[in-house]
């Protein structure tokens, strides 16, 4: 299994099956990994706080049963995220995260943050919590000594295949300079082998790759060019 407490040697591709094709999900999967693919990042919507709906604990359980050893990274694009936590770790995920945006003070009426890492904690999870863009991150600096992950959003949540936001990369230079070192930095959205240099050279560690990926004629030479976006 993937140890993600220290910093990774080089950046991390981190594959969303968003793009896959959900009829032939385990072979679309199974053919990333073989080409070096890190994990799997499974993109989780509601309907309300992103306007999609998406897949729940089933298709984690279905990916933990054909790849036991793969990290499962959970991102829970939803407005009440306590109700998924206990499912989506009985289903065998590894680390799960939610958005800053649906707790208070960003919501008033939304969930408590500290609550909300704790329960992960205790799921025995890797907890993360994630940025939409435009976001203060200094709104995560009460949290940064307990979480493990902090995702930065270079889109609008949603939809796979927008256009990178470059204007996320501060954000990503302002948590690196200040995270501790056991937490890592993931960047989602637009993420391709020009986009890849921009978010790596700014802090990202893992690099989270969609529609770049799976609609690559050469999905090899993709991840390579990830995996060196530093170089």
């Amino acid at each position: 299994m993937l140890d993600l407490s220290k910093p990774p040697a080089h950046p991390l591709v981190s594959v969303s099956i968003l793009s896959a094709d959900f009829c032939t999900m385990a072979t679309d999967v199974r053919d990333v990994l073989e080409r070096g693919a890190d994990l799997l990042h499974i993109d989780v919507m509601d309907g309300h706080f992103a306007p999609n709906l998406t897949m729940g604990p089933d298709m984690v359980r279905a990916l933990r049963k054909h790849f036991p050893d793969t990290f499962l990274d959970v991102h829970l694009m939803v407005q009440q995220p306590a109700r998924f936590i206990e499912p989506f770790a009985a289903a065998g995920a590894n680390q799960c995260s939610f958005h800053v945006e649906v707790c208070k003070p960003h919501w008033p009426s939304g969930s408590d943050a500290r609550s909300l890492i704790d329960a992960i904690h205790k799921a025995g999870m890797r907890a993360g919590m994630v940025l939409n863009p435009g976001t203060d991150p200094a709104s995560l600096s009460s949290y940064w000594d307990d979480l493990e992950l902090v995702l930065v959003m270079s889109v609008v949540p949603g939809f796979s295949g927008q256009k990178f936001m470059p204007e996320v990369l501060p954000t990503v230079r302002w948590l690196r300079e200040r995270l501790p070192s056991r937490t890592r930095i993931e960047i989602d959205g637009g993420i391709n082998a020009q986009t890849a240099r921009d978010a790596a050279g700014a802090g990202a560690e893992l690099l989270i790759s969609a529609s770049a990926l799976f609609g690559a004629a050469d999905r090899s030479l993709v991840i390579r060019q990830l995996h060196e976006a530093l170089r």
